[in-house]
């Protein structure tokens, strides 16, 4: 494939995939050309290649001709740029939205999420190298993905990144004003990024998809302000309202504090889909009773974390409830049970809220979390203690809550490599990157009859079953009778 060929081609992928029309044919072709410093074009017949090998050919031209750096920061920066001029503008695509809405939400969302991959603002290539599989558990399926759609940045993107000035515009990743954005060594391009508008709790959001869905339908839903996160009663009321417009959706939050957070605190902003994570499909195993809502269902779920679910037909009184449970945790202590809701004036107690629609009712899950640290878990004693930071030692933050464990793509050669070294008896204990899977393999030796054909499996499982036992120390109830009695105790005290 000549760089003709490609023009013609991804001319041809736009039209069929019905961002451009059959009339803006030339005005597409001459836009490429502009930007490909092409000063004519050989017309040449179509060829029906993926979409990536028809950008690849001409990323190529353009490193050849001194149009753009052969590096895959400077890379994903051209062909952003490329796939921008054949995106509809954002009054198109809004119009769109619109009118498939008035028909059906899914029709609408269906539309968004095709149009969001088409334009290779999800890169649909690379999501396809994530490593994924399920563990099975007494709480229910957990899905566990290595990702690796998110690019490494390489040294010579990162030199130049270290020489530019600050920037504040936009302001953070989320901000409205990334839509159509070029893009720089530090910040990625975003000319094919369109962005939904809806108003939640009488406030302007947007709607938009994570270029990395790490599960289907992938969204994030962001203030129109660059605000911060906070986890309040106005927060309940966006959640519930965004299911009401979306009821095949489920949408959350993650909580507003460090550590519990695992996400940007400086700008409000929710994460919903189209998935059922193993914790929506978690029963309630202890009703729970609260005073003046004998309309709403409520009880604690079956969960590694602890969670209280409400459900109701009256969305306003489900927030009030919400409200009273979140006023009453902040300032919640149980020395007994190591929950301080301060310490030396810092707060330590906030919620994560899930949001979804169920049989018709409106179901909220709230998960309790608190952020303490001590000197044995400097990072957080609700957080993965330090036995298991060889798997994850990063925040736990909604979608892991939800019962999804993102784990770092190191992960994938480590294993790998562990499996050979396992399989072979080498003694790891002095290579540098597999040395911290040190006792953890011995645990595995020690427990299975390995070989060539059930190591990787096995890997995998009991990657699982560390991801679980992190869930529940990151639950601030435990999940023995003590901590029954004092999450019910917790319970009780919510008036």
């Amino acid at each position: 494939m000549n760089v003709n060929s490609a023009v013609k081609s991804l001319v041809h992928y736009a039209q069929k995939n019905n961002m451009i029309e059959k009339d803006d044919e030339i005005w597409a072709i001459n836009s490429l050309c502009e930007a490909l410093g092409l000063d004519s074009f050989e017309d040449c017949e179509a060829e029906d290649k993926p979409l990536e090998e028809i950008l690849d050919c001409m990323l190529n031209y353009a490193v050849e001709n001194g149009l753009c750096e052969d590096s895959v920061v400077y890379r994903d920066l051209f062909d952003t740029k490329l796939m921008g001029i054949l995106t509809p503008r954002p009054s198109k695509v809004r119009a769109d939205f619109n009118s498939l809405y008035e028909k059906s939400p899914e029709f609408a969302t269906d539309y968004y999420y095709k149009l969001s991959q088409d334009s290779n603002y999800i890169r649909r290539y690379r999501i396809a190298n994530d490593v994924k599989w399920i563990t099975k558990t007494e709480y229910g399926d957990i899905d566990i993905t290595i990702n690796l759609s998110k690019p490494e940045k390489d040294p010579k993107a990162i030199a130049a990144a270290l020489k530019m000035k600050a920037a504040s515009y936009p302001k953070c990743l989320l901000c409205k004003e990334n839509e159509g954005y070029a893009g720089r060594v530090n910040h990625p391009a975003r000319q094919n990024h369109r962005i939904i508008p809806m108003t939640l709790g009488g406030d302007d959001f947007f709607m938009q998809y994570s270029p990395y869905v790490y599960y289907n339908e992938h969204c994030i839903v962001f203030n129109g302000e660059h605000t911060p996160m906070k986890i309040d009663k106005s927060a309940f009321e966006k959640l519930l309202d965004f299911v009401e417009k979306f009821p095949h959706y489920f949408i959350g939050s993650n909580a507003d504090l460090p550590i519990v957070g695992g996400s940007i605190l400086t700008h409000e902003h929710f994460q919903g889909g189209r998935y059922e994570f193993a914790m929506a499909k978690a029963p309630v195993e202890t009703e729970l009773k609260f005073n003046g809502f004998d309309d709403i269902d409520a009880g604690i779920v079956k969960w590694p974390m602890s969670v209280i679910r409400l459900s109701g037909e009256n969305k306003q009184r489900l927030v009030e409830l919400s409200d009273k449970i979140l006023t009453s945790w902040r300032s919640y202590t149980d020395e007994e049970q190591f929950i301080y809701s301060e310490t030396d004036g810092e707060p330590h107690n906030t919620i994560t809220p899930i949001a979804r629609m169920r049989n018709g009712k409106f179901e909220m899950d709230l998960v309790l979390r608190n952020n303490i640290t001590t000197e044995e878990c400097p990072l957080g004693f609700y957080h993965p203690h330090p036995e298991y930071h060889h798997i994850k030692r990063e925040n736990i933050g909604l979608i892991e809550v939800m019962g999804l464990a993102v784990l770092p793509s190191r992960l994938k050669t480590e294993m790998a490599d562990l499996a050979k070294a396992m399989l072979n008896g080498e003694d790891i204990r002095n290579n540098e990157k597999l040395a911290p899977h040190y006792e953890w393999s011995k645990m595995i030796k020690a427990k299975y009859e390995i070989n060539e054909k059930n190591i990787d499996d096995i890997i995998k499982e009991e990657i699982g079953i560390v991801f679980t036992s992190i869930l529940e120390q990151c639950g601030v109830y435990s999940r023995d009778e003590f901590g029954k009695k004092g999450f019910i105790k917790f319970a009780k005290s919510v008036k």
